[in-house]
């Protein structure tokens, strides 16, 4: 609480209007007559943005500083090294504290367009979303347009894996990166809202926050993507750039749109449907297809034992890349949204905690594969550094249970470093016949894991490893452990 009672600093994003509710408040200026009574304003072809007031109640335009903000996750623009001095992160680190630097130099970097996640410290935020913007040059324009493509749908996507109700975003190019300013509003509103639209459902609030000198041109684009009513849909639809991406928003590049021939050139243009079918002739028969060799017979190699190993691990590499690529193709907000995996704090040790909680894990209910693959995209970038696991056996029943088979084609698939990684494995409050169960699968079914399972029975024993304020725990399991074991005294905790 502020001292003495004063008037917090910070913006609570529910008392903000909507974007749908300012409608006829801010009096935009509409088109020149022309651009709307000419060929184009005879509307006779549907908005690729129609009026969606559903999506217009999550969007919020602010100005004001991003990190003032009191939502879920706000966003920091920074650098390849997370150590930009810009006006949006230097405010985000002199309200968050000096936490946050040591945070960041733990997380090694960040590329252009990923998007990575630390937690909010002194901030009102719960967490802050660290992306890299990719410098603008003219003859790079469609590389950097890509690039900010991605951030923003990083961005986004690591929301609603998070299951953050509300997200706070900052303009992403800043002036060191010359993007220009226009062309990135438009690229940031449609990502936003082609996500919104496809796998948006748990994002209930969007913040652009803005400056003073950007809120002109956000007030002035919003309506093209953002239309609040049909007659504003019919009066900007002719302002909409040709380019607006495909169905998720990413810029179409059709220079990429090639096909590689056996002999490039010899074809004639006589006729249309000769050449079709001599180009279907070709697929898979020129070199550049036979790279990959024949998988079957690397299949029947692997199971007849005559692979190698570096062989069997390029093998398993690429099964891994399918995975992955799947996942991160694939809508699986309705499996973010049980909250069964999420990232916490850090032990004592200072390794990247991971919660899984057992009740919300509906296996009768949900498609097993989608949950495979949520788990392969959320933990792909967390493996890549050492990391523990606390999972909450709490109040399971036989429907949370997971399936050994499952659990073993899981520890199959994985990469390498999901294994090498992985310091120890926390089962908090597990039963006789989990227990049992574990030590089954542990012993026959995988190698090197049983070393790394400890056995937790009340949480006394897990703030031991990991502090209580750097672990999110379910309400009820706190519940539980406090009815069982008594309320926690952080005096009586020992080392394990």
């Amino acid at each position: 609480m502020d001292p003495l009672g004063a008037r917090s600093q910070f913006v609570d994003v529910q008392t903000l209007p909507t974007w749908q509710q300012q409608l006829g408040e801010d009096g935009e200026e509409t088109p020149p007559q022309d651009l709307s009574d000419g060929p184009l304003g005879q509307q006779s072809f549907p908005s690729p943005f129609p009026c969606r007031p559903d999506i217009n109640r999550k969007i919020v335009l602010f100005t004001g500083d991003v990190a003032l903000l009191n939502c879920t996750a706000i966003v920091n623009t920074s650098n390849e090294s997370l150590t930009d001095k810009n006006p949006v992160s230097d405010s985000i680190h002199q309200l968050a504290g000096p936490e946050l630097r040591d945070e960041l130099l733990k997380l090694k970097g960040c590329r252009t367009g990923e998007a990575k996640l630390t937690k909010g410290f002194n901030l009102a935020a719960r967490f802050i979303i660290h992306t890299v913007g990719p410098k603008f040059k003219a003859k790079y324009r469609t590389a950097a347009e890509s690039s900010l493509y991605s951030c923003y749908r990083n961005i986004m996507q690591l929301a609603a894996e998070q299951s953050m109700s509300s997200v706070g975003l900052c303009v992403v190019s800043t002036t060191k990166r010359g993007y220009p300013l226009v062309d990135a509003t438009h690229i940031a509103f449609r990502t936003v809202r082609r996500f919104l639209e496809n796998h948006g459902n748990s994002i209930e609030t969007v913040v652009f926050a803005v400056s003073d000198t950007e809120e002109p041109v956000f007030k002035k684009l919003l309506p093209l993507y953002y239309p609040r009513s049909e007659d504003e849909e019919k009066t900007f639809l002719p302002l909409i750039p040709a380019d607006i991406g495909n169905s998720e928003g990413e810029p179409v590049v059709p220079e990429r749109q090639i096909r590689i021939a056996e002999k490039p050139g010899t074809l004639e243009d006589d006729s249309e449907e000769e050449n079709l079918d001599l180009d279907l002739g070709q697929v898979g028969n020129h070199a550049f297809a036979r790279m990959e060799g024949d998988v079957d017979k690397q299949r029947k190699l692997i199971l007849q034992g005559q692979m190698s190993e570096a062989a069997m691990q390029k093998q398993h590499q690429r099964n891994y890349s399918r995975w992955l690529c799947r996942a991160r193709a694939e809508d699986l907000s309705d499996i973010a949204a049980l909250k069964a995996l999420y990232q916490t704090g850090v032990d004592m040790c200072g390794r990247t905690v991971m919660v899984v909680v057992g009740r919300n894990i509906p296996v009768t209910l949900i498609d097993v594969e989608k949950a495979l693959l949520y788990f392969i995209h959320v933990m792909d970038h967390i493996t890549v550094k050492e990391y523990v696991m606390v999972y909450f056996h709490t109040l399971t029943g036989e429907h949370n249970h997971l399936d050994s088979d499952f659990l073993k084609n899981l520890y199959d698939i994985v990469d390498a470093k999901f294994k090498k990684n992985l310091k120890a494995f926390y089962f908090v409050h597990p039963t006789f016949r989990s227990k049992v169960s574990t030590w089954f699968f542990t012993t026959f079914s995988v190698s090197g894991m049983k070393d790394k399972v400890r056995y937790l029975d009340n949480l006394q024993q897990l703030f031991t490893c990991i502090r209580p304020e750097q672990i999110d725990i379910p309400p009820f399991v706190l519940e539980y452990d406090a009815r069982v074991n008594g309320p926690y005294h952080p005096s009586e905790a020992s080392n394990l």
